[in-house]
């Protein structure tokens, strides 16, 4: 195997010891670029046999460009820490049909999980990620939040990725509001500016889009809730942006 495992962690003492070891079944080595984590996510990464970099966080894309110098090998896998390759992924590694043409970077299928339960309503299922790439022609873009792989020549894979992001609502919430904050200062950053309605039409529409188009609808309280907290995100990330461009007045 040739292959290098990525992670960029904060305080992931939880799933790393896991990621690690799931990543191992696949990789010759892990890579982990940690943001001086308070908890035990370093000790427990180097107990795996990782190489461990400490690195204040400069973004997620950024973060993950950081760490690409110390993979010694060209094909990157780079999950998060609370990501893990289901069964087929693991099979379409090992397997080597990622050397079959002339593709840079695989797009996986993501099972979203709130606790145990599949999220795949909402438009949360299949959500695509590109997690693993030859960084010779492949790399993270230089996004803080959201980032994506720059890629020549992509290929979108049906197999998948089990993400185990949230234990709870709150959890969602607090993450989404966190990314809105990012967000927000991205756009702002490139120049992007809006009007006062933006937060409003783009949190119903984001709404309307998850609960009644994307089948919210039909799974009940949970359903309810998820397109609830996309309506938030939306809204609140160009809330934010007004307010960052009301400083400059």
């Amino acid at each position: 195997m040739q292959i290098s495992g990525l992670i960029i962690t904060f305080n992931e003492e939880k799933n790393i010891g896991k990621c690690i070891d799931a990543l191992l079944r696949v990789c010759d080595e892990v890579i982990v670029v940690d943001s001086f984590s308070k908890d035990r996510t370093v000790e427990i990464a180097r107990e795996k046999g990782a190489i461990v970099i400490e690195q204040t966080f400069l973004g997620d894309g950024p973060q993950r460009t950081h760490g690409l110098p110390y993979c010694k090998n060209d094909w990157i896998l780079n999950l998060d820490a609370d990501e893990f390759l289901d069964k087929d992924a693991e099979k379409f590694i090992t397997d080597k049909k990622y050397l079959e043409g002339n593709y840079d970077a695989f797009s996986f299928r993501v099972k979203n999980f709130l606790g145990d339960k599949l999220i795949d309503f909402s438009g949360w299922y299949p959500d695509q990620k590109v997690r693993f790439f030859n960084k010779q022609t492949a790399h993270p873009s230089d996004s803080k939040v959201h980032q994506k792989i720059i890629t020549q020549n992509e290929k979108k894979v049906s197999v998948h990725l089990l993400h185990y992001g949230w234990d709870s609502l709150d959890q969602i919430i607090a993450k989404k509001n966190q990314y809105s904050g990012w967000h927000a200062q991205q756009l702002f950053d490139q120049g992007k500016r809006i009007t006062a309605i933006k937060p409003v039409v783009n949190g119903a529409v984001a709404f309307i889009r998850c609960y009644f188009f994307k089948k919210g609808i039909f799974n009940g309280i949970d359903g309810l809730s998820i397109a609830m907290i996309q309506s938030f995100f939306s809204y609140m990330k160009y809330a934010k942006l007004l307010k960052l461009q009301k400083k400059l007045k």
